[in-house]
């Protein structure tokens, strides 16, 4: 995170985050180098103020390797929003490093105390050129100009912003556990109405919270981790759209899928469903949303907390 290439984001729409501030009738001010912009002051009563012209003799904002915790957006010159840190729901860390160009985006950094607001013009060809070192993306057009919006929130040494920022990781990972918690349980009390809804019979449950019936038992060996398995499967959703079978992968020739078994290559459901079935079984697999993608959004066809059927037939087990 503490890199520049936490800009190159997909381009994402999201509201602009100095909500409060008049920006139509407050004035943009141009440095020396060609930055313009213009930058807003929290006052005591709460309310942000445009702070004016800013003295080039002004030290009071970050400085060269200190890093800058920031709410951010930017937009291009058709004011299409290209990336919103508030859809993220975590801000961005940045440190300040050295301009790489006159009216860079590092000087903005530097005029930017905690609690400041600002809003910054910068050239999109230098920002590609010198900054990112990369192409320029369609559809930004050459010798326009990049508006950031920023809210510095914190402004640190670096130690300090690891620190916050493993805190924050720390933070989120026990949010999502609990959420999955509670996510586990909307998925089986769905999973067992589907089950009696399509009168599923020998009806089995894995520790962690997969439902597996074996239609057909093989009489192979029992898979178990570490084992290099093949397996042919058909993923449909709970409504019965299928989503990818291995049999009709153009890409495999067809071929069964084959991975390690007990080592993350896969969901964790299978992980642990397959080492249920002996070797020329045929199972189908009822696999949560917390044992599949979670909260991830896999496109149309998958959204989060997508509930996952499973078709298998394992072919083979090789021992390890």
């Amino acid at each position: 995170m503490l890199s520049k290439t936490k800009f190159l984001l997909p381009v994402i729409a999201g509201a602009f985050l100095l909500q409060g501030c008049n920006n139509n009738s407050d004035e943009f001010y141009t440095t020396a180098d060609g930055l313009t912009y213009k930058i807003y002051e929290r006052t005591e009563d709460g309310a942000y103020e445009n702070k004016g012209q800013v003295s080039p003799e002004d030290t009071t904002g970050a400085k060269i390797g200190e890093v800058v915790t920031m709410q951010m957006s930017y937009q291009n010159a058709e004011d299409s929003v290209l990336f919103d840190s508030r859809t993220q729901d975590q801000p961005v860390m940045i440190p300040v490093m050295e301009p790489t160009f006159k009216g860079s985006l590092e000087q903005a950094l530097m005029m930017l105390s905690p609690g400041d607001s600002g809003v910054f013009k910068v050239s999109a060809d230098s920002l590609f050129a010198k900054t990112f070192a990369q192409p320029m993306p369609p559809f930004i057009k050459p010798g326009s100009q990049l508006t950031f919006f920023i809210k510095a929130e914190k402004v640190q040494s670096r130690e300090q912003a690891m620190a916050d920022q493993q805190q924050m990781f720390e933070q989120q990972m026990q949010e999502a556990q609990a959420r999955a918690v509670e996510q586990q349980k909307v998925d089986d009390q769905r999973i067992q109405e589907y089950i009696q809804q399509n009168n599923l019979q020998n009806v089995q449950k894995t520790e962690s919270g997969v439902y597996y019936v074996v239609n057909e038992p093989g009489k192979g060996p029992q898979a178990s981790a570490g084992d290099q398995v093949s397996v042919h499967y058909k993923l449909t959703h709970l409504d019965g759209k299928e989503l990818e079978s291995s049999r009709n992968n153009p890409a495999a020739n067809g071929e069964p899928f084959k991975f390690t078994l007990g080592e993350g290559q896969v969901i964790k459901g299978w992980d642990e469903a397959i080492q249920k079935l002996q070797e020329g079984s045929d199972a189908t697999l009822l696999v949560p949303s917390t044992l599949a993608y979670g909260e991830q959004d896999r496109g149309p066809d998958m959204p989060a907390n997508s509930i996952l059927r499973f078709d298998v037939e394992l072919v083979d087990v090789e021992k390890q």
